[in-house]
């Protein structure tokens, strides 16, 4: 079971929460500068980190969080759906190989960078799993998918889709 389901990989937190430091009822002006430093320097983070990725040519929007006024940095990133394929007639032995592939294919997607998480669904339904792939455009995603022996055994069938999400949140 270890080697289906791929280790969703960190993410650094950008986005700081600015604490109000009291000492005996008042905020002293060292701590206040602190502060200030600390939001520019996540401003700056946030900054740098948008011009990298729209230099990479990633598709990218922020927004300020009322409740906390961090500013959120949202990605576009690609999740293709594994679906049953139309080829499954394969022995045992041709499947057994085929998963080995299968995997040795999702982990060095994962160790290059391309996919952030894998992982099969828990049923037996006709869509069999997720994949999301952290890449520039659609093309690509689709092409590192289709890269996948499973995919080109006709076994498995891959559905891509758009996907936004917050950069640096982690999964809970």
């Amino acid at each position: 079971m270890k080697y289906l389901i791929l280790v969703c990989i960190g993410s650094l937190m950008f986005f700081g929460s600015c604490e109000e430091r009291i000492n005996s009822g008042e905020a002293t002006s060292s701590t206040t500068n602190i502060e200030s430093t600390e939001i520019m320097s996540t401003s700056a983070s946030v900054e740098a980190q948008k011009k990298e990725l729209m230099d990479r040519g990633y598709q990218i929007f922020d927004y300020v969080d009322e409740a906390s006024g961090d500013t959120i940095l949202m990605q576009q990133y690609f999740i293709a759906f594994l679906k049953r394929g139309t080829h499954r007639s394969q022995n045992k032995q041709e499947t057994d190989s085929l998963q080995k592939l299968h995997l040795a294919h999702l982990g060095r997607m994962y160790e290059e960078g391309y996919a952030d998480i894998s992982g099969p669904f828990g049923d037996d339904g006709d869509i069999r799993g997720i994949t999301i792939y952290n890449v520039p455009t659609q093309k690509m995603a689709d092409s590192l998918a289709n890269m996948d022996p499973m995919v080109k055994a006709g076994r498995l069938e891959i559905e891509i889709h758009p996907w936004w999400a917050a950069k640096g949140f982690p999964l809970r």
